[in-house]
């Protein structure tokens, strides 16, 4: 009986991992669909050289040639042909650089019989879940023609990609360009409806375009570019006092995952206040103090120091300045690789 009571529950085990494992697949994005989304982000975006980095990654991913030129010609589409074919010509060179190690992968099969218009209407029923219609296209139905004969039937009738794939591609490139809100809106809806995730979205929207993320109540602030040079990677400053009469600059600083500052040294001092998220603070020949939401660090004057983000987490806090009429920063080198990794556990 306690064999078979084992067994029960190993089997109970099995099964709930199996579906965590499940699960944990459906809502996360596999490398081959990073690659893709960073490969439309960039053919949308016109930038070639970290294009072609993407283009190596997905190769190397295990994406075949004929995947990736599927992915390239149906942009055309939504960020034109200029940049499509500017993105074939890299990924051709790329191709060629590599020596065709790369696998080429399975061509198209046939089209489906009958027009394009009839087929990718139906296509375009299918993949949005009901017929499309508008003022906009009795406006002008010479696009509406277009979008279903060619779009949806001579494009999304090709079948060496699947439309949950398709769909990844197109939000990706939309995601990277300014004004077609409401189109990536749109696509970001028929998306789900093909099979992506509430949380596959938000990760192709992170890769693509990523934004701050908002630790604690207060603000995230600009990008803190004046000061980029002295941050490994990027930050963002919201000053919080404005009366220059209270002599108590404050300012929530922001750091993205692995973000830090360089080391540096101010005259005055400093206090920092932790407030959102997970953070380190070193000050040099020390080891490095973790910080949480509460934790308080008074830097002495003159004391070289640095501090940011965990390497997982985002991170804020309060910089406050002090003794500000006399306060200056030194700064001076970065916070290496190697150093960072020994100051927060190797990770």
């Amino acid at each position: 009986m306690k064999l078979i009571a084992l067994l029960g529950v190993v089997c109970i085990v099995t099964c709930i991992t199996n579906a965590t494992e499940a699960n944990d697949k459906m809502n996360t994005l596999t490398t081959k669909e990073e690659t893709i989304a960073l490969v439309s982000a960039y053919t949308a975006k016109g930038d070639m050289p970290n294009l072609k980095r993407a283009l190596a990654d997905a190769l190397d991913a295990g994406l075949s040639v004929n995947q990736i030129k599927e992915v390239l010609t149906q942009l055309y589409a939504y960020c034109g042909f200029p940049r499509s074919l500017n993105a074939l010509g890299v990924f051709m060179a790329l191709v060629n650089e590599r020596g065709g190690k790369d696998a080429v992968g399975e061509l198209p099969g046939p089209m489906p019989a009958g027009k394009s218009l009839d087929f990718g209407t139906a296509n375009q029923t299918k993949l949005i879940g009901a017929p499309v219609k508008g003022a906009l296209f009795d406006f002008a139905p010479a696009v509406d023609e277009f979008l279903k004969a060619h779009l949806f039937g001579d494009i999304f009738a090709r079948d060496n990609l699947d439309w949950k794939t398709r769909e990844l591609a197109t939000i990706a490139a939309l995601a990277a360009m300014e004004g077609v809100e409401s189109q990536l809106k749109s696509h970001i809806a028929i998306g789900k409806h093909n099979g992506l995730s509430d949380a596959q979205i938000e990760a192709i929207l992170a890769l693509v375009k990523p934004v701050p993320v908002k630790t604690s109540p207060f603000p995230v602030g600009q990008e803190n570019k004046g000061f980029s040079q002295y941050f490994s990677g990027k930050s963002y400053l919201a000053p919080l006092t404005k009366d220059i009469r209270l002599k108590a600059p404050a300012f929530n600083v922001t750091f993205e995952p692995g973000c830090r500052n360089n080391w540096h040294k101010h005259s005055g001092g400093q206090l920092l206040i932790a407030v959102g998220g997970v953070g380190y603070y070193q000050e040099r020949g020390q080891p490095a103090q973790r910080l949480v939401p509460g934790d308080v660090v008074e830097v002495p004057p003159d004391v070289e120091h640095w501090h940011g983000a965990a390497p997982e987490s985002w991170f804020s806090h309060l910089a406050i300045a002090c003794n500000p009429d006399t306060n200056t920063n030194t700064w001076l080198e970065a916070v290496s690789d190697a150093d960072y990794r020994a100051a927060t556990g190797g990770k």
